[in-house]
């Protein structure tokens, strides 16, 4: 693809309606530097010296189609919690409507705090999480305000990281509302998690990672032919219109 063709593509993003659903969380990077080794154990002791948070999860990828131009909408779970607010507070200042949203009292927010060297080298990361998969009101709340909001989308993506918004019942009704738009059907495109694999059948467009599409298909991928086989086997396994595998260095592989 040349430069100038991938700028008109991302062109076309400006003012199009978009929907996120799926795991919201919150990246926390707690920055420092090494200054010797703990006495108490073998580990670094790392002197504070900044703080900042970002959107993580299925919230990160709403900010990153919103950057795009995209008009987009989000919806997933959220606690009654700070770090709750410190989503809604960058999605506002990012232009993206939080109205989808369901608060769960009985979880916390999904947070992930890494601390971090100057040079950004990872020391250590701690997970805030409840992964359990959503249930009754919540997940009812979840399907209504996909299903609504789905109504006015240009396209649907799924961002899966097994936390608990995205279950069947989701994604059928994502789907369904995907047949029932008006003029063409809005693609659902699922950025996905393997466990996951047969609910998103008839999406228009799943993209597994290298390691995720081997663990689909029982295959090492190591060059462009074993790329191209492995993605038609996962689309054959997934009952989707077409596989993109991403491979890190080595570009991507599309079946359609």
């Amino acid at each position: 693809m040349t430069p100038a063709r991938a700028a008109e593509l991302v062109g076309r993003f400006g003012g199009v309606p978009l929907l996120v659903v799926g795991d919201v969380m919150l990246d926390r990077f707690i920055v420092g530097r090494v200054t010797r080794i703990s006495p108490e154990a073998p580990v670094p002791i790392v002197r504070f010296e900044s703080e900042h948070v970002r959107l993580g999860g299925a919230a990160n990828v709403a900010h990153n189609l919103a950057a795009l131009g995209g008009r987009v909408s989000l919806v997933g779970i959220v606690g009654d919690d700070p770090a709750a607010a410190a989503i809604r507070d960058r999605l506002a200042a990012a232009r993206i409507d939080a109205a989808g949203l369901v608060v769960d009292r009985t979880r916390r927010t999904t947070e992930k705090a890494r601390i971090v060297t100057e040079r950004n080298q990872q020391v250590a990361r701690i997970d805030y999480e409840e992964d359990a998969d959503a249930s009754g009101a919540v997940e009812r709340a979840i399907v209504d305000r996909a299903a609504s909001l789905a109504r006015g989308a240009k396209a649907l993506v799924v961002s899966d990281y097994l936390k608990g918004a995205i279950t069947r019942s989701v994604v059928e009704a994502l789907l369904s509302s995907a047949r029932r738009a008006s003029g063409s059907p809005a693609p659902v495109v699922v950025d996905p998690k393997i466990p996951h694999l047969d609910c998103y059948a008839g999406a228009a467009l799943v993209t597994p990672n290298h390691h995720e599409a081997e663990a689909a298909t029982h295959t090492r991928i190591r060059t462009d032919d074993d790329a191209r086989e492995a993605a038609r086997a996962f689309r054959a396994r997934a009952q989707c219109d077409a596989v993109l595998i991403t491979r890190g260095e080595h570009g991507m592989w599309l079946a359609d």
